[in-house]
C-alpha cells in the first residue's frame, strides 16, 4: 500500500541563501512524530507567516520548512486519547508554523494539548476567519476590560488599523458598544476602516505629531498597538490618565523610547499580549468569548478566502505591505 501523501506549502533555502516556496507532496511520514494528527480545512495568512518564508531565522531555524500559525481541521487520529476521530480542533501559537510544520498543508502532526475544541458555534472557516490576528484582538480587548475599560471612558485608539489584527480590534470594539479611532498609512482604505466600525480614520503619522515632548494631549482612553516602536510610545504619551495601551506586534520595530512620565504622572499602563504561550485553559476561555460576545456578525465578509496555491503571492504581499485585513486560506479548496 502506498504512503498517504498530502499538498503542503513548502519554503526552501538555496545554496545561495535565497528562499523559494512552492506547493509540493509530501509523505505522512515527513510529519514529527507527535500524537495528534489533524487534516487540515483552513488555515490564515499572518505576518509572523511572510516572515518564516521569507527565510526569517529569528521565526523558523530549519528549512525546508511549511510555515502556518493556524490551524483548522479535522483529528484523524491521536494516540493520547485527548480527541477522537473526526472531531473539529483549531490550533494555534505554541511552535506551530515556527519550527514545527504548521498549518499551511493538508496535514499537521502535533503534540495534543496545543489544540482546542472548535466552538460549536463556529465553523472552521469561521474560526480561521478570527485565527491568531482574530485571537490577539480579543485578547487584546479582554485586557483593557479587566484594567476596567469601558465605553463611557472615552475613544480606543487603534494602530496598524488595516492588518489583521487591527481590522479585527476595530470591528469587535464597535461591537461593544466604543467609539474607536483609527491610524493607518492606507489612506485610501478609510471607507473601509469606519465600515469595520472606526469612527474616526487618521494617518498614522499624525499619532508621532507630539515628538520627543515627554507626553502628549490626553486624546483618548485606552489604545491597541499592533506595530511597535515611536507608535507604541507616542499612543502611550497621549492616553488619558488612568488608561492603557496594549502591545502585540513588532512590524514597526522591537525598540521604543521614551521616559516614565505617561506611567508615575498620569498613571497609564503598558500591556504585554502574548497570543503564542498561553495557557491551555486562557486560550478556551477565549475562544468561548470569540463565539459568544464577541463574535461577529457576517463574518465571513471580514476575510478573504484564497487557496493554498495562492499563499505563495499573498506571503509576498504581506512582506510588501499591501495586504489589508483577514486572509483565510481553504486549504482543501
Amino acid at each position: 500500500m502506498s504512503e498517504q501523501t498530502f499538498k503542503a506549502l513548502v519554503v526552501r533555502e538555496t545554496s545561495d541563501g535565497e528562499f523559494n516556496k512552492s506547493i509540493e507532496q509530501r509523505h505522512v511520514s515527513d510529519l514529527p512524530e507527535n500524537d495528534l494528527l489533524v487534516e487540515v480545512h483552513y488555515s490564515s495568512l499572518n505576518y509572523k507567516d511572510a516572515m518564516s518564508a521569507s527565510g526569517n531565522k529569528a521565526i523558523s531555524k530549519n528549512f525546508p520548512h511549511t510555515p502556518g500559525i493556524d490551524a483548522a481541521g479535522v483529528v484523524v487520529s491521536d494516540k493520547s486519547g485527548t480527541f477522537t476521530k473526526g472531531q473539529e480542533v483549531v490550533i494555534f501559537g505554541y511552535d506551530l508554523g515556527m519550527n514545527t510544520d504548521g498549518g499551511l498543508a493538508e496535514m499537521i502532526a502535533i503534540p495534543a494539548d496545543w489544540a482546542v475544541k472548535c466552538p460549536d458555534s463556529l465553523t472552521l472557516k469561521e474560526a480561521m476567519i478570527y485565527g491568531t490576528g482574530g485571537v490577539t484582538a480579543a485578547l487584546s480587548i479582554q485586557k483593557l476590560e479587566k484594567m476596567g475599560a469601558k465605553p463611557e471612558h472615552g475613544s480606543v485608539a487603534v494602530s496598524g488599523a488595516t492588518g489583521g489584527v487591527g481590522s479585527i480590534s476595530i470591528a469587535i470594539l464597535n461591537q461593544l458598544g466604543y467609539d474607536v479611532i483609527a491610524f493607518s498609512g492606507k489612506t485610501e482604505q478609510t471607507e473601509h476602516l469606519k465600515e469595520l466600525g472606526a469612527t474616526e480614520v487618521r494617518h498614522r503619522d499624525s499619532v508621532n505629531e507630539v515628538g520627543s515632548r515627554p507626553v502628549g494631549r490626553e486624546l483618548w482612553a485606552n489604545a491597541i498597538d499592533t506595530v511597535g516602536g515611536d507608535y507604541l510610545a507616542n499612543l502611550l504619551k497621549q492616553t488619558k490618565a488612568g488608561g492603557a495601551v496594549t502591545s502585540c506586534g513588532l512590524a514597526a520595530s522591537a525598540e521604543f523610547s521614551m521616559t516614565v512620565l505617561p506611567f508615575i504622572t498620569r498613571g497609564v499602563s503598558l500591556l504585554g499580549i502574548d497570543s503564542v504561550f498561553i495557557p491551555l485553559e486562557d486560550k478556551k476561555a477565549i475562544w468561548e468569548r470569540v463565539a459568544t460576545d464577541m463574535k461577529l456578525p457576517n463574518l465571513e465578509s471580514y476575510g478573504e478566502e484564497i487557496t493554498l496555491e495562492q499563499t505563495p503571492e499573498y506571503l509576498d504581499r504581506f512582506m510588501a505591505s499591501q495586504t489589508v485585513g483577514r486572509y483565510v486560506v481553504n486549504v482543501k479548496g
